[in-house]
């Protein structure tokens, strides 16, 4: 009846997620919730804004929005118990070998504990280990990093991620992991890019300097990107990269490049649009409407 009003606009900058988003996750997945007791009381709530002409209309919106996640969320979910295998092999089996199986272990280590060099990445990693939430186009984010400019195996990322939430539903994790990574082969393949993302959902950088305190004396958005920024500016503003905080891991915009070129090459093969129409038969939506 409240803070839920701008749930629509504001769930995907984790600013304002934190208190837009319903956070019902950890209590689903816990069980002490149910999905449907949650659809029962959206519904009503849908129900009650028709006959209150003055209520915001931002509120039908939101309410929309948050039932049409309830529903995905059984559809993923379904994924899993319709093949348990995923949790461990590739939706796709064609997609096995896109990536080394065994991953770099410093890249995997400096990503899981937030010191890439990427601001927003860390930020957003150091806010999911510390309160074990995070909203899930972030999510989305980190696992894109992870699997295309850091070129890790969605195996490893999974594994490295899963303890850390506190919302951890392993229906939405598995299929999420892969749908990020690209492996799923139905999927539209997202590669994010971290410094457009932070700058977009995170204008003023509040965000990156609280969870990022190393880089608390860089005012604005020159935050995104301290690299970019002339050494003396740095140094004026207390931060030494490979001291004080990390240079990036990766050249970002070489490292995705290269990353989209490989993987996209290797979709290209004729065996893995073949298989694609299993996954679709199996795993697709069975949505009238979205067919």
């Amino acid at each position: 009846t409240e803070r839920g009003v701008d749930y629509r606009r504001a769930m995907s900058s984790p600013v304002s997620a934190p208190s837009a988003c319903s956070r019902l996750s950890a209590h689903l997945a816990f069980g002490s919730l149910s999905g449907r007791q949650c659809w029962q009381a959206a519904r009503q709530r849908r129900a009650a804004l028709r006959t209150t002409p003055e209520a915001d209309p931002r509120w039908s919106g939101a309410i929309d929005s948050f039932t049409a996640r309830l529903a995905w969320r059984d559809h993923f979910i379904q994924k899993l118990e319709d093949e348990p295998a995923v949790e461990f092999e590739d939706f796709a089996r064609s997609y096995r070998g896109v990536r080394p199986l065994e991953p770099d272990a410093e890249r995997l280590a400096a990503w899981i504990e937030g010191r890439t060099g990427i601001p927003f990445v860390d930020a957003c990693m150091r806010m999911l280990r510390r309160t074990g939430w995070l909203n899930f186009r972030m999510r989305a984010m980190l696992v894109s990093v992870a699997t295309f400019p850091l070129w890790l195996d969605w195996r490893a990322v999974a594994t490295a991620l899963a303890p850390h939430f506190l919302d951890y539903e392993p229906g939405i994790h598995y299929p999420q992991v892969q749908m990020q990574s690209g492996t799923t082969g139905i999927n539209t393949v997202r590669v994010y890019n971290p410094v457009k993302q932070g700058r977009e959902h995170d204008p003023t950088g509040e965000f990156v300097r609280r969870w990022v305190p190393e880089l608390a004396g860089i005012a604005g958005a020159d935050v995104h990107t301290p690299w970019a920024m002339p050494a003396m500016l740095r140094e004026l503003a207390g931060v030494r990269l490979g001291r004080d905080y990390p240079a990036p891991i990766v050249d970002l915009e070489v490292a995705t490049r290269e990353a989209k070129a490989r993987f996209f090459a290797w979709r290209s093969r004729a065996v893995v649009a073949a298989e694609s129409t299993r996954v679709l038969q199996r795993h697709g939506s069975r949505s009238t409407r979205r067919r």
